[in-house]
């Protein structure tokens, strides 16, 4: 609402988080995709997209990218930002699963001092999906104007959330509940890549930090009539292209490691990848 008008471009990640093509496209946006690495964008593929597109903004997840868990790397956010720089396009940097984090990933937004990059984050996925509650780190002269977009749409924020996550925040409780909550994840990712690999679901990158594996099928196997036999099994699965604007993801599934605690996923799976 504040960045675009109906009809700019934007670019998006390939595969990316399924809902960005489903806002971009409720705000009228083009939406084009650039192949994702796993050390961030396809730099040439992105460079291609902005001499042809001429987009107005791009949207990403730098640190732990969702669906696939990969890191930006230093030299790609370089890259990245000098081209940026050049197009005059504005990132928005979508840093939602920095928590999860076991190591500090490079930031765009700390490579660029916030000049052409906006910062987002939320406390949603680390503490309760009803925590409502995140922040914006922007240029200076966005913040009036962001301000007085959220209270003309929203009437502001949910009070309580708020007071939560300060408390949190302030007692070291969000910092304890956080180390504990990594550990449980990394047992999880590790568990969960194990029971994977031994059906023939080979992970893209070995045990990354955070909440999901992007899996790859083997030859041959379909992700989306997998996901149709196991629903019948009442197993939801997701399927590679919900997240690929180029339909170029059907041999791959994400999975969320902290709901893969039930052995009968494996068990469906396994007999859906086969029948």
């Amino acid at each position: 609402r504040f960045l675009i008008e109906p009809g700019d471009t934007v670019l998006v990640d390939d595969p990316c988080y399924f809902n960005f093509h489903a806002l971009l496209r409720a705000h009228r946006a083009k939406v084009v995709s650039v192949p994702y690495t796993p050390s961030g964008p396809d730099i040439d593929l992105f460079a291609q997209a902005l001499a042809e597109h001429r987009p107005r903004l791009y949207i990403t997840n730098s640190a732990i990218h969702n669906p696939t868990g990969a890191v930006l790397s230093p030299v790609t956010a370089h890259r990245l930002l000098k081209l940026a720089d050049q197009s005059e396009l504005t990132i928005v940097e979508d840093d939602i699963f920095a928590d999860f984090e076991h190591a500090p990933a490079p930031r765009l937004a700390a490579f660029d001092g916030l000049n052409r990059v906006v910062h987002i984050g939320s406390f949603s996925k680390t503490l309760s999906a009803s925590v409502r509650c995140g922040f914006i780190a922007a240029p200076r002269d966005w913040i009036e104007p962001l301000t007085d977009l959220k209270i003309a749409t929203t009437f502001g924020g949910g009070r309580l959330a708020a007071e939560l996550v300060l408390t949190l925040l302030k007692d070291s409780s969000y910092r304890k509940h956080m180390d504990l909550l990594r550990a449980k994840l990394a047992r999880a990712m590790g568990e969960t890549s194990a029971r994977l690999k031994a059906i023939g679901v080979t992970p893209w990158i070995d045990q990354p930090a955070g909440l999901f594996l992007w899996c790859s099928l083997p030859d041959g196997v379909d992700a989306a009539e997998v996901a149709r036999r196991a629903l019948a099994d009442n197993i939801v699965l997701a399927p590679g292209n919900a997240f690929s604007l180029s339909g170029t993801a059907s041999r791959f599934l994400r999975f969320n490691v902290a709901q893969c605690a039930d052995e009968r996923i494996f068990r469906v799976l396994e007999q859906a990848m086969s029948a």
